[in-house]
């Protein structure tokens, strides 16, 4: 089967890869000409495990191309995926302005049928609005070509991106004919035949079942994060709750770990998103409205005790900070704590020496050089009056804790993931504190 993925970013990248490794003949289409040549020298533009093996294996047994052109491809497949981005505008929609540019290009140049599909996260009802601007383009050209439109949402988890498309949870799949579905049907064949789940349903409910799902995500979070804040004044212990509430079947365990808040480029922008659609419609998410401002608040938290731990008096402090990106696995700084923290840390004067696995470049780009950029992890603790641990990497997990205590000028820790052991890190004579005990 031949298809195109219109957009190369982290979704379009990692869908026209995976494709292509069940055997699909794949064109990754974007309109960045310096990140077309790159891909096609085997230059991944970003940070995802397995990806670049992936795609160098595809390349070489010609399933996989990058090309500049739609038009050039359009005429050879059968299914186009639209998975460019949709960045929030200033109110908090979803700008679907690249979404629509396809779908025209699509409507200027199609001369055979074509199902386009939406794989970016859009709000419900953008379906119809690509129908439309397809239509409006055939019938300037005075053509009446068939076509169908389909929504395929995401649902990859940045640093697990590979495994989560391969052997997904379940596949959903919003259609409105049967020539539709019969042509997605034959795209995941390979998936159904391990018994993954492809999940069929209208196109509104397709676009409503990402949001639905990323805003309950962060609704445990942000969850656990008020219920770790109360449990810090009542003294409680959140792990222990966090384990007896986790228990409940009901409930389960996932997504129920107190943190410095979440980021990334999928919750905060659908939690606002939905919220918006919402409004459109006459109606207010007040639960999400409640997690995004926990959220925000959860951010700053590290500062807060820090800032509570030196009694306001910041000024002049070496602090050093492990992890920089939203989540491990990925060197993703979009709607980061460590940004939060860096704002908040460098205008109380202190010194920030910060190190991260893999978003140094990143970090360089969004904050300049205002902070000291690490050599490794135990370089960010030189002289340091305390450690903010931001992102839970695995190689921050078991440190050396003796090699720590001799590079830090205090041993004051303070651990935004809850990863640590706070009665071994005592024993040690370090000064720990955590979240929501």
């Amino acid at each position: 089967m031949n298809i195109a993925i219109v957009g190369t970013g982290y979704v379009g990248l990692v869908t026209g890869t995976c494709f292509a490794e069940t055997g699909a003949n794949v064109y990754c289409v974007d309109t960045n000409k310096e990140k077309i040549e790159a891909l096609k020298k085997g230059i991944i533009p970003i940070y995802e495990p397995g990806l670049e093996d992936m795609v160098l294996r595809n390349v070489k047994a010609e399933r996989l191309h990058f090309t500049t052109s739609l038009e050039e491809c359009l005429d050879k497949v059968t299914i186009v995926f639209c998975a460019v981005g949709t960045p929030p505008n200033e109110d908090g929609s979803a700008d679907l302005s690249y979404v629509l540019d396809v779908a025209r290009t699509i409507g200027s140049c199609m001369n055979q049928y074509v199902l386009v599909v939406t794989k970016s996260t859009v709000p419900v009802g953008t379906a119809k609005k690509v129908k439309a601007a397809i239509h409006e383009e055939l019938e300037k050209r005075g053509c009446s070509i068939e076509f169908d439109v389909a929504s395929n949402p995401e649902f990859l988890k940045e640093g697990n991106a590979i495994s989560d498309f391969m052997t997904p949870d379940r596949v959903v799949v919003g259609v409105e004919s049967d020539k539709a579905k019969e042509l997605m049907t034959k795209l995941y064949r390979p998936f159904l035949l391990n018994n993954f789940r492809v999940i069929f349903m209208d196109i509104p409910s397709a676009e409503m079942t990402k949001y639905a799902a990323n805003s309950m995500l962060a609704t445990r979070i942000s969850f656990m994060n008020d219920i770790a804040n109360l449990c810090e004044l009542v003294g409680a212990d959140v792990n222990m709750v966090r384990s007896g509430i986790g228990s409940d079947s009901r409930i389960g365990r996932k997504f129920l770990y107190p943190g410095c808040g979440y980021g990334g480029s999928c919750f905060p922008k659908d939690v606002k998103a939905l919220i918006k659609t919402a409004e459109e419609n006459g109606y207010s998410m007040r639960v999400l409205k409640m997690v995004e401002e926990v959220n925000e608040a959860q951010k700053d938290i590290l500062f807060r005790k820090l800032q509570k731990y030196y009694n306001g008096n910041l000024e002049g402090k070496t602090i050093a900070m492990w992890g920089l990106a939203f989540k491990p696995e990925t060197d993703d700084m979009r709607e980061a704590p460590a940004l939060v923290l860096i704002k908040k840390l460098k205008e109380a004067g202190c010194q920030i020496r910060a190190y991260d696995p893999a978003a140094m470049e990143e970090a360089k780009r969004r904050v300049g050089d205002t902070i000291y950029y690490a050599r490794d992890m135990y370089d960010a603790l030189l002289d340091a009056d305390a450690l903010l641990m931001v992102t839970e990497w695995k190689e921050f997990r078991l440190p050396a804790w003796g090699v720590i205590k001799k590079t830090m000028k205090a041993p004051v820790i303070f651990d935004g993931r809850n990863i640590y052991d706070g009665n071994e890190l005592n024993d040690l004579g370090f000064v720990y504190h955590c979240i929501g005990k």
